[in-house]
């Protein structure tokens, strides 16, 4: 898959030894104008759908199962690649110093209503819901949130870039 851009928190050496790898799929779905997003109240945000590729799966197995729990999305079918996204963050827990994602973009289709969602803890009080929106909105959107709050968390930078990076292509 073609390397979008690789990002390096300013607080992190990216060679340093002590960091983990995490492996995300996220899901590039569009109908019309609209893309398929999830919005976090709690962060102000919009950022594709998709999470964590948990062990024995394959990227794209763990997208689909992402893709169906946050949004209820039924019938997907990976459609092709889009691009992967790498990031090197700060990491405070189990003796890692850096967390290094790897964030692999794929363009799905699937039925037009959605189901649904079986969101975890965290997303439910974080506020997440997803939602069709007009990609031009979100980024704007997001864009006002990076310059006007300080609720945002890190992957806002990944989600805007990402967005305009689709913009691109339509």
């Amino acid at each position: 898959m073609r390397l979008l851009k690789t990002a390096i928190h300013p607080s992190v050496n990216a060679k340093d030894p002590r960091q983990f790898k995490r492996l995300t799929g996220r899901a590039i779905t569009l109908k019309g104008d609209k893309i398929l997003l999830m919005y976090t109240a709690r962060y102000e945000d919009y950022s594709l759908p998709g999470g964590g590729i948990d062990d024995g799966e394959s990227i794209e197995q763990g997208l689909i199962r992402e893709l169906q729990e946050e949004t209820g999305a039924q019938n997907i079918k990976i459609l092709r690649e889009f691009g992967l996204y790498e990031e090197y963050r700060p990491w405070y827990k189990d003796d890692f110093a850096v967390i290094r994602i790897k964030s692999y973009c794929y363009y799905c289709s699937i039925d037009e209503e959605l189901g649904q969602a079986q969101l975890e803890h965290y997303e439910q009080q974080n506020g997440m819901t997803a939602k069709w929106v007009n990609i031009f909105d979100a980024i704007a959107h997001n864009e006002r949130t990076l310059a006007n709050s300080d609720k945002q968390g890190l992957s806002i930078i990944r989600e805007t870039y990402l967005l305009k990076e689709i913009a691109k292509q339509l």
